[in-house]
């Protein structure tokens, strides 16, 4: 992403669109919205969202880079600006996402910390947005292999979640399938810890199944994590069996 973009300059985003070739609805919209908004000052609120449009476009046509470099600039002039807490809070998350997918696990983690306390702060640890942000900050402490503080989180919120919005919500659901995974990920989970895995997953799919049908893709996330758990389950039991014969 060119220097000029960063500056405002819309003649950076124009190549970088066009040598991309981001055709897709998002994009265009978001490059039609940035050249109609571009000379309003940072702090209007339609230029915000023009800018907000063309991260998003960058995205979802899997220019990354790119991406990053516009989301962080909306979150600079956020920082600077913003009258919205919530809105800096989104795009913390976005640049989060971004990160992740660039496979800055660390500097992903770091914000998706500061997003669940922030919505926590501001919004109280029963907040559907709150609940989102733990799930997405446990998810990438697991990524980093850190299951511990991982399992922490996320079993401290999916009892939030299952009393607030009750056990067949998707958050709830989604929940509770990521601490399924964590555990089944977790070479220190032990049979019974693996078990109570299963178990979770096991209740979970008709649930599921039923809420969502079979064709939807959470549907065959469970479906997918079953199988795994079950996998896992049986060669650690064969391994736990093979070491106490010998």
């Amino acid at each position: 992403m060119s220097r000029r973009w960063m500056k405002g300059g819309h003649g950076g985003t124009r190549a970088v669109c066009a040598s991309k070739g981001i055709m897709g609805s998002c994009g265009a919209l978001g490059w039609a919205c940035w050249k109609t908004y571009l000379g309003r000052p940072e702090t209007d609120e339609s230029r915000e969202l023009a800018m907000s449009h063309v991260g998003n476009g960058l995205y979802e046509a899997g220019h990354f880079e790119d991406a990053l470099s516009v989301r962080e600039a909306e979150l600079s002039t956020l920082r600077r600006y913003q009258t919205s807490e919530v809105n800096f809070l989104s795009a913390q998350s976005n640049v989060a996402q971004t990160y992740i997918k660039l496979g800055k696990l660390n500097d992903a983690c770091r914000l998706l910390r500061c997003v669940y306390s922030g919505h926590l702060k501001l919004q109280g640890e029963e907040h559907p947005k709150t609940l989102l942000a733990a799930n997405n900050y446990a998810t990438s402490l697991r990524d980093l292999g850190r299951f511990e503080d991982a399992k922490s989180v996320m079993r401290n919120m999916t009892s939030v979640a299952q009393r607030v919005l009750g056990g067949g919500d998707e958050v709830t659901l989604t929940m509770r399938v990521n601490y399924a995974q964590m555990v089944c990920n977790d070479a220190n989970s032990t049979l019974k810890d693996l078990n109570m895995a299963l178990d979770t997953l096991e209740e979970i799919e008709p649930t599921v199944r039923r809420v969502f049908g079979i064709s939807h893709p959470f549907t065959a996330i469970v479906e997918q994590t079953l199988q795994y758990s079950r996998a896992t389950l049986r060669a650690r039991a064969i391994s736990s069996l093979e070491r106490s014969r010998s």
